[in-house]
Protein backbone atom coordinates (compact mmCIF):
# COMPACT_ATOMS: atom_id res chain seq x y z
CA UNK A 1 0.00 0.00 0.00
CA UNK A 2 1.75 3.32 -1.01
CA UNK A 3 1.17 6.09 1.49
CA UNK A 4 2.73 9.88 1.39
CA UNK A 5 5.28 10.74 3.86
CA UNK A 6 5.82 14.81 4.35
CA UNK A 7 9.50 15.50 3.96
CA UNK A 8 11.28 16.72 6.58
CA UNK A 9 13.34 19.65 4.56
CA UNK A 10 11.61 19.85 0.86
CA UNK A 11 14.69 21.00 -1.67
CA UNK A 12 14.42 24.87 -2.35
CA UNK A 13 16.81 24.00 -5.31
CA UNK A 14 14.13 21.22 -6.81
CA UNK A 15 10.78 23.74 -5.57
CA UNK A 16 12.71 26.75 -7.81
CA UNK A 17 13.27 23.75 -10.45
CA UNK A 18 9.90 22.82 -10.65
CA UNK A 19 8.26 25.16 -13.59
CA UNK A 20 11.19 24.27 -15.75
CA UNK A 21 10.87 19.94 -15.15
CA UNK A 22 7.20 20.87 -15.40
CA UNK A 23 7.28 22.23 -19.10
CA UNK A 24 10.22 19.71 -20.11
CA UNK A 25 7.67 16.49 -18.66
CA UNK A 26 4.85 18.45 -20.57
CA UNK A 27 6.54 18.32 -23.88
CA UNK A 28 7.50 14.65 -23.70
CA UNK A 29 4.05 13.70 -22.45
CA UNK A 30 2.66 16.11 -25.22
CA UNK A 31 5.14 14.89 -28.07
CA UNK A 32 3.81 11.13 -26.77
CA UNK A 33 0.50 12.53 -27.18
CA UNK A 34 0.74 13.71 -30.74
CA UNK A 35 2.36 10.88 -31.80
CA UNK A 36 -0.86 8.79 -30.84
CA UNK A 37 -2.80 11.16 -32.85
CA UNK A 38 -0.05 10.07 -35.97
CA UNK A 39 2.04 13.35 -36.01
CA UNK A 40 5.57 14.11 -35.82
CA UNK A 41 6.29 14.77 -31.95
CA UNK A 42 9.32 16.66 -32.44
CA UNK A 43 8.11 19.23 -35.58
CA UNK A 44 4.49 19.24 -33.31
CA UNK A 45 6.86 20.61 -30.51
CA UNK A 46 8.56 23.11 -32.40
CA UNK A 47 5.82 24.46 -34.33
CA UNK A 48 4.33 25.03 -30.31
CA UNK A 49 7.51 26.52 -28.46
CA UNK A 50 9.93 27.74 -31.15
CA UNK A 51 8.04 28.53 -34.43
CA UNK A 52 6.15 31.87 -32.83
CA UNK A 53 9.60 33.63 -31.87
CA UNK A 54 10.65 33.27 -35.89
CA UNK A 55 7.62 34.75 -36.75
CA UNK A 56 7.67 39.52 -36.13
CA UNK A 57 3.86 38.91 -36.16
CA UNK A 58 3.35 35.97 -33.83
CA UNK A 59 6.37 37.50 -31.28
CA UNK A 60 3.83 40.61 -31.34
CA UNK A 61 0.82 37.99 -30.64
CA UNK A 62 2.83 36.68 -27.89
CA UNK A 63 1.63 40.02 -25.51
CA UNK A 64 -1.24 40.13 -26.88
CA UNK A 65 -2.43 36.32 -25.55
CA UNK A 66 -0.20 36.80 -22.14
CA UNK A 67 -1.35 40.20 -21.43
CA UNK A 68 -4.76 38.83 -20.27
CA UNK A 69 -3.71 35.96 -19.25
CA UNK A 70 -0.93 37.81 -16.76
CA UNK A 71 -3.48 40.56 -15.71
CA UNK A 72 -5.61 37.79 -14.37
CA UNK A 73 -3.28 35.45 -12.83
CA UNK A 74 -1.64 38.54 -10.90
CA UNK A 75 -5.13 38.79 -9.70
CA UNK A 76 -5.83 35.10 -8.90
CA UNK A 77 -2.51 34.10 -7.40
CA UNK A 78 -3.39 37.06 -4.30
CA UNK A 79 -6.22 34.95 -3.12
CA UNK A 80 -4.19 31.42 -3.68
CA UNK A 81 -1.14 32.77 -1.50
CA UNK A 82 -4.49 33.02 1.07
CA UNK A 83 -6.19 30.21 0.54
CA UNK A 84 -8.82 31.96 -1.00
CA UNK A 85 -9.70 30.34 -4.47
CA UNK A 86 -11.63 31.88 -6.99
CA UNK A 87 -11.81 29.49 -9.64
CA UNK A 88 -14.72 31.80 -11.66
CA UNK A 89 -12.17 34.51 -13.15
CA UNK A 90 -13.69 33.41 -16.64
CA UNK A 91 -17.41 34.78 -15.53
CA UNK A 92 -15.28 37.83 -13.89
CA UNK A 93 -13.90 38.30 -17.65
CA UNK A 94 -16.98 38.09 -19.56
CA UNK A 95 -18.67 40.64 -16.91
CA UNK A 96 -15.69 42.91 -17.07
CA UNK A 97 -16.18 42.66 -21.39
CA UNK A 98 -19.85 43.44 -21.01
CA UNK A 99 -19.92 46.40 -18.28
CA UNK A 100 -17.05 47.96 -20.12
CA UNK A 101 -18.07 47.10 -23.26
CA UNK A 102 -21.87 48.23 -22.83
CA UNK A 103 -20.68 51.40 -21.74
CA UNK A 104 -18.62 52.03 -24.89
CA UNK A 105 -21.54 51.81 -26.83
CA UNK A 106 -23.83 53.53 -24.73
CA UNK A 107 -21.54 56.79 -25.94
CA UNK A 108 -21.48 55.50 -29.65
CA UNK A 109 -20.58 57.84 -31.60
CA UNK A 110 -19.24 60.18 -28.98
CA UNK A 111 -15.37 60.61 -29.40
CA UNK A 112 -13.32 61.95 -26.91
CA UNK A 113 -9.83 60.44 -24.67
CA UNK A 114 -12.06 60.15 -21.59
CA UNK A 115 -14.29 57.17 -23.05
CA UNK A 116 -11.34 54.48 -22.48
CA UNK A 117 -11.11 54.98 -19.15
CA UNK A 118 -14.57 55.64 -18.08
CA UNK A 119 -14.78 51.90 -20.15
CA UNK A 120 -11.95 50.30 -18.43
CA UNK A 121 -13.18 51.48 -14.54
CA UNK A 122 -16.96 49.71 -15.64
CA UNK A 123 -14.78 46.71 -17.16
CA UNK A 124 -13.22 46.35 -13.19
CA UNK A 125 -15.91 47.20 -11.48
CA UNK A 126 -18.28 44.86 -13.45
CA UNK A 127 -15.48 42.10 -13.10
CA UNK A 128 -15.25 43.26 -9.08
CA UNK A 129 -18.94 43.12 -8.34
CA UNK A 130 -19.32 39.70 -9.45
CA UNK A 131 -16.58 38.48 -7.33
CA UNK A 132 -18.38 39.82 -4.78
CA UNK A 133 -21.09 37.47 -4.84
CA UNK A 134 -18.99 34.24 -3.98
CA UNK A 135 -17.24 36.49 -1.58
CA UNK A 136 -20.41 38.22 0.29
CA UNK A 137 -21.54 34.38 0.53
CA UNK A 138 -18.07 33.37 1.69
CA UNK A 139 -18.28 35.45 4.22
CA UNK A 140 -21.92 35.83 5.34
CA UNK A 141 -22.54 31.88 5.13
CA UNK A 142 -19.45 30.29 4.95
CA UNK A 143 -20.45 29.26 1.38
CA UNK A 144 -17.74 27.71 -0.69
CA UNK A 145 -16.39 30.17 -2.90
CA UNK A 146 -14.67 27.59 -5.20
CA UNK A 147 -18.42 26.32 -6.43
CA UNK A 148 -20.58 29.36 -5.91
CA UNK A 149 -17.58 31.58 -8.71
CA UNK A 150 -17.35 28.28 -11.01
CA UNK A 151 -21.18 28.47 -11.46
CA UNK A 152 -21.06 31.95 -12.00
CA UNK A 153 -19.06 31.86 -15.18
CA UNK A 154 -22.20 29.80 -16.85
CA UNK A 155 -24.43 32.72 -15.76
CA UNK A 156 -21.73 35.02 -17.21
CA UNK A 157 -21.55 33.67 -20.57
CA UNK A 158 -25.56 33.07 -20.79
CA UNK A 159 -26.08 36.79 -19.69
CA UNK A 160 -23.36 38.13 -22.55
CA UNK A 161 -25.12 35.71 -25.12
CA UNK A 162 -28.77 36.96 -24.21
CA UNK A 163 -27.51 40.95 -23.93
CA UNK A 164 -25.89 41.01 -27.87
CA UNK A 165 -28.84 38.55 -28.96
CA UNK A 166 -31.24 41.42 -27.46
CA UNK A 167 -30.48 44.78 -26.30
CA UNK A 168 -26.80 45.36 -27.75
CA UNK A 169 -27.01 43.38 -30.69
CA UNK A 170 -26.14 45.89 -33.70
CA UNK A 171 -29.05 47.35 -35.63
CA UNK A 172 -27.64 47.01 -38.88
CA UNK A 173 -26.16 43.41 -37.86
CA UNK A 174 -28.36 41.43 -39.89
CA UNK A 175 -29.66 39.75 -36.75
CA UNK A 176 -26.18 38.16 -36.16
CA UNK A 177 -25.51 38.17 -32.14
CA UNK A 178 -22.64 40.51 -32.34
CA UNK A 179 -23.06 44.19 -30.87
CA UNK A 180 -22.19 46.72 -33.22
CA UNK A 181 -17.98 47.91 -33.74
CA UNK A 182 -16.83 49.78 -30.96
CA UNK A 183 -16.24 53.50 -32.10
CA UNK A 184 -12.64 54.06 -32.84
CA UNK A 185 -12.44 56.32 -29.06
CA UNK A 186 -13.54 53.44 -27.85
CA UNK A 187 -10.83 50.80 -28.98
CA UNK A 188 -7.08 50.50 -27.46
CA UNK A 189 -4.75 52.17 -29.09
CA UNK A 190 -1.83 49.91 -30.85
CA UNK A 191 1.56 50.14 -29.15
CA UNK A 192 3.31 48.56 -31.77
CA UNK A 193 2.49 49.32 -35.03
CA UNK A 194 1.46 46.51 -37.72
CA UNK A 195 0.40 44.30 -34.98
CA UNK A 196 -2.55 43.96 -32.48
CA UNK A 197 -0.12 44.63 -29.23
CA UNK A 198 -2.24 47.12 -27.73
CA UNK A 199 -1.97 49.57 -24.01
CA UNK A 200 -3.36 46.49 -22.44
CA UNK A 201 0.09 44.98 -22.61
CA UNK A 202 1.45 48.52 -20.46
CA UNK A 203 -1.32 47.40 -17.80
CA UNK A 204 -0.54 44.12 -17.17
CA UNK A 205 2.97 44.67 -16.57
CA UNK A 206 2.49 47.59 -14.31
CA UNK A 207 0.26 45.25 -12.75
CA UNK A 208 3.16 43.25 -11.99
CA UNK A 209 5.48 45.43 -10.63
CA UNK A 210 2.55 46.70 -8.23
CA UNK A 211 1.97 42.98 -6.98
CA UNK A 212 5.38 42.67 -6.29
CA UNK A 213 5.68 45.99 -4.22
CA UNK A 214 2.20 44.83 -2.37
CA UNK A 215 3.71 41.09 -1.78
CA UNK A 216 7.04 42.21 -0.59
CA UNK A 217 6.77 45.79 0.89
CA UNK A 218 3.28 46.48 1.74
CA UNK A 219 1.62 45.22 5.15
CA UNK A 220 -1.57 43.66 3.23
CA UNK A 221 1.12 41.84 1.34
CA UNK A 222 1.85 40.40 4.17
CA UNK A 223 -1.40 39.76 5.95
CA UNK A 224 -2.49 37.59 2.63
CA UNK A 225 0.68 35.81 3.18
CA UNK A 226 -0.03 35.01 6.63
CA UNK A 227 -3.58 34.11 6.24
CA UNK A 228 -2.87 31.70 3.52
CA UNK A 229 0.38 29.77 5.62
CA UNK A 230 -0.83 30.56 9.55
CA UNK A 231 -4.23 31.51 9.89
CA UNK A 232 -4.66 30.76 13.65
CA UNK A 233 -1.41 33.19 13.60
CA UNK A 234 -3.42 35.87 11.40
CA UNK A 235 -6.33 35.82 13.71
CA UNK A 236 -3.86 36.20 17.16
CA UNK A 237 -1.92 38.94 15.46
CA UNK A 238 -5.83 40.87 14.71
CA UNK A 239 -5.63 40.00 10.98
CA UNK A 240 -9.31 40.43 10.20
CA UNK A 241 -9.72 37.06 8.06
CA UNK A 242 -13.43 38.65 6.12
CA UNK A 243 -11.40 41.67 5.10
CA UNK A 244 -8.78 39.56 2.88
CA UNK A 245 -11.29 37.17 1.94
CA UNK A 246 -13.28 40.76 0.52
CA UNK A 247 -9.89 42.58 -0.83
CA UNK A 248 -8.72 39.23 -2.46
CA UNK A 249 -11.47 38.31 -4.75
CA UNK A 250 -12.52 41.74 -5.38
CA UNK A 251 -9.00 42.84 -6.73
CA UNK A 252 -8.93 39.47 -8.55
CA UNK A 253 -12.28 40.05 -10.26
CA UNK A 254 -11.09 43.72 -11.17
CA UNK A 255 -8.34 42.75 -12.93
CA UNK A 256 -10.73 39.84 -14.62
CA UNK A 257 -13.07 42.24 -15.74
CA UNK A 258 -9.95 44.87 -16.68
CA UNK A 259 -8.41 41.84 -18.50
CA UNK A 260 -12.25 41.16 -20.49
CA UNK A 261 -12.61 44.74 -21.09
CA UNK A 262 -9.21 44.80 -22.62
CA UNK A 263 -9.81 41.56 -24.97
CA UNK A 264 -13.26 43.43 -25.73
CA UNK A 265 -11.69 46.74 -26.77
CA UNK A 266 -8.97 45.34 -28.36
CA UNK A 267 -8.62 42.48 -30.99
CA UNK A 268 -11.96 41.61 -31.08
CA UNK A 269 -13.94 45.38 -31.69
CA UNK A 270 -17.11 44.27 -30.07
CA UNK A 271 -19.15 42.36 -28.06
CA UNK A 272 -19.69 38.75 -29.44
CA UNK A 273 -21.26 35.19 -27.81
CA UNK A 274 -18.02 33.78 -28.16
CA UNK A 275 -15.88 36.29 -26.71
CA UNK A 276 -14.74 34.00 -23.53
CA UNK A 277 -12.02 32.12 -24.60
CA UNK A 278 -10.82 30.35 -21.59
CA UNK A 279 -8.53 32.83 -20.33
CA UNK A 280 -9.61 33.02 -17.00
CA UNK A 281 -8.79 29.32 -16.56
CA UNK A 282 -5.88 28.93 -18.11
CA UNK A 283 -4.71 32.01 -15.70
CA UNK A 284 -5.42 29.50 -12.81
CA UNK A 285 -1.98 27.29 -15.03
CA UNK A 286 -0.49 30.39 -15.07
CA UNK A 287 -0.88 31.18 -11.38
CA UNK A 288 0.43 27.89 -10.08
CA UNK A 289 3.64 27.51 -13.07
CA UNK A 290 4.94 30.90 -11.76
CA UNK A 291 4.64 30.12 -8.43
CA UNK A 292 2.21 32.63 -7.33
CA UNK A 293 4.97 35.31 -7.74
CA UNK A 294 4.56 38.43 -9.92
CA UNK A 295 7.72 37.80 -11.89
CA UNK A 296 6.89 33.50 -11.90
CA UNK A 297 3.54 34.59 -13.36
CA UNK A 298 5.05 36.90 -15.89
CA UNK A 299 7.34 34.21 -17.33
CA UNK A 300 4.62 31.24 -17.34
CA UNK A 301 2.07 33.93 -19.03
CA UNK A 302 4.66 34.02 -21.63
CA UNK A 303 4.81 30.20 -21.85
CA UNK A 304 1.23 29.73 -22.06
CA UNK A 305 1.15 32.02 -24.69
CA UNK A 306 3.72 30.35 -26.88
CA UNK A 307 0.84 27.28 -26.49
CA UNK A 308 -2.10 29.60 -27.50
CA UNK A 309 0.03 30.91 -30.91
CA UNK A 310 1.88 27.91 -31.05
CA UNK A 311 -1.07 25.70 -30.74
CA UNK A 312 -3.09 27.52 -33.10
CA UNK A 313 -0.60 27.18 -35.79
CA UNK A 314 0.04 23.41 -35.01
CA UNK A 315 -3.84 23.05 -35.55
CA UNK A 316 -4.00 24.58 -38.83
CA UNK A 317 -0.44 22.83 -40.36
CA UNK A 318 -0.72 19.51 -38.51
CA UNK A 319 -4.20 18.83 -38.49
CA UNK A 320 -3.91 18.50 -34.69
CA UNK A 321 -7.35 18.57 -32.56
CA UNK A 322 -7.96 21.95 -30.67
CA UNK A 323 -8.58 19.16 -28.03
CA UNK A 324 -5.32 18.30 -27.97
CA UNK A 325 -4.05 21.38 -27.65
CA UNK A 326 -6.02 21.60 -24.14
CA UNK A 327 -5.04 18.66 -23.40
CA UNK A 328 -1.39 19.73 -23.77
CA UNK A 329 -1.81 22.69 -21.63
CA UNK A 330 -3.60 21.15 -19.04
CA UNK A 331 -0.49 18.95 -18.93
CA UNK A 332 1.57 21.62 -17.64
CA UNK A 333 -0.69 22.21 -14.22
CA UNK A 334 -0.81 18.31 -13.89
CA UNK A 335 2.88 17.68 -13.89
CA UNK A 336 3.73 21.03 -11.19
CA UNK A 337 1.14 19.83 -9.35
CA UNK A 338 2.82 16.45 -9.23
CA UNK A 339 5.92 17.24 -8.76
CA UNK A 340 5.53 19.91 -6.05
CA UNK A 341 3.81 16.46 -4.18
CA UNK A 342 6.77 14.56 -4.71
CA UNK A 343 9.12 17.19 -3.74
CA UNK A 344 7.07 17.98 -0.38
CA UNK A 345 6.32 14.31 0.11
CA UNK A 346 8.06 10.93 0.19
CA UNK A 347 6.26 7.71 -1.36
CA UNK A 348 6.58 4.82 0.75
CA UNK A 349 5.57 1.64 0.61
CA UNK A 350 3.59 0.02 3.92
CA UNK A 351 2.81 -3.70 3.61
CA UNK A 352 -0.29 -5.02 5.35
CA UNK A 353 0.05 -7.63 7.28
CA UNK A 354 -1.99 -10.89 7.20
CA UNK A 355 -3.77 -11.91 10.04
Amino acid sequence: MLRLEPRRRPSKLMLGLTPVLAVIATMIAGGILFAILGKNPVEAIRIIFIDPFLDPFSRTELLVKGAPLVLIAIGLSLGFRANIWNIGAEGQFVIGALAGGATGLAFYPMEGIWILPVMAIAGAAGGFAWAMIPAFLKIRFNANEILVSLMLVYVAILLLSALVSGPLRDPDGFNFPESRLFHDSATLPIIISGSRAHAGVLVALASVVIAYVLLNRHVLGYQIKLTGQAPKAAAFAGVNANRIIAICLGTSGALAGLAGMFEAAGPVGQLVPALPVGYGFTAIIVAFLGRLNPIGILLAGGVMALTYIGGETAQLTLSLPAAAISVFQGMLLFFLLAMDILITYRVRIRRTEVA
